[in-house]
């Protein structure tokens, strides 16, 4: 016989129900501050047993960094296959969008995640760090850029600083409401095809021609 404060189980697969612990836990933390979220909380918001998110992400702030390191590493976008093809400016334009429906479904926790006061936690600096240039370099291999190291590093740069661009865009967007997503779109999908147009193509030319 259960209690009314016992968890309502469903049955679900282990990947399932570590997906379903940790879409609740970026909820929450997207929410409030990391302080004000225990696993409790947690585990109330997915109604499951407290002991299940220990079992699935250790503690507390292993399962923040773990919400952190998603949201601000951007899977890889496929621009070949699953209906995004055509010319460049085409697939620019659908990797975009692509992002922003990320950005929207990842709601107040990709805010937080990309917001500047949080790359004062050290550990959080270092994951930010390596997710920019993951993020980047699969940025790059979606539109099939060299992989060459004399000329890799530079372009991940110039993709790096493009991301700068987007979370500002993003925050205009969705924190102060001076941009529409039509118009952050217009921004990055035109930004992004000058990149791919332009810009890596002189940086290419400049690097192989030492």
């Amino acid at each position: 016989m259960t209690t009314a404060s016992e968890p309502r189980w469903r049955r679900l697969e282990p990947d399932q129900r570590r997906e379903q612990i940790f879409t609740c836990a970026a909820r929450l933390f997207g929410e409030r501050p990391y302080a004000d979220v225990s696993t409790s909380d947690i585990a109330a918001e997915a109604g499951v047993a407290r002991g299940l998110i220990n079992h699935y992400f250790g503690t507390k702030r292993e399962l923040y960094l773990a919400v952190i390191r998603r949201a601000v590493t951007m899977p890889a976008p496929d621009t070949r296959d699953d209906g995004i093809a055509g010319s460049l400016p085409e697939r620019a334009h659908a990797t975009v969008e692509w992002f922003l429906d990320m950005v929207l479904d990842q709601g107040k926790m990709w805010l937080v995640a990309t917001s500047e006061g949080i790359g004062q936690d050290h550990e959080v600096e270092q994951i930010i760090m390596d997710a920019e240039r993951k993020s980047a370099e699969r940025l790059l291999d979606a539109f099939d850029l060299p992989s060459d190291s004399s000329v890799r590093p530079r372009l991940n740069a110039f993709c790096r600083a493009f991301a700068g661009m987007v979370k500002a865009a993003g925050r205009e967007w969705l924190v102060r409401g001076e941009l529409d997503r039509a118009q952050v779109h217009l921004l990055l999908d035109q930004t992004l095809i000058t990149l791919l147009e332009d810009v890596f193509p002189k940086v290419i030319e400049e690097r192989t021609a030492r």
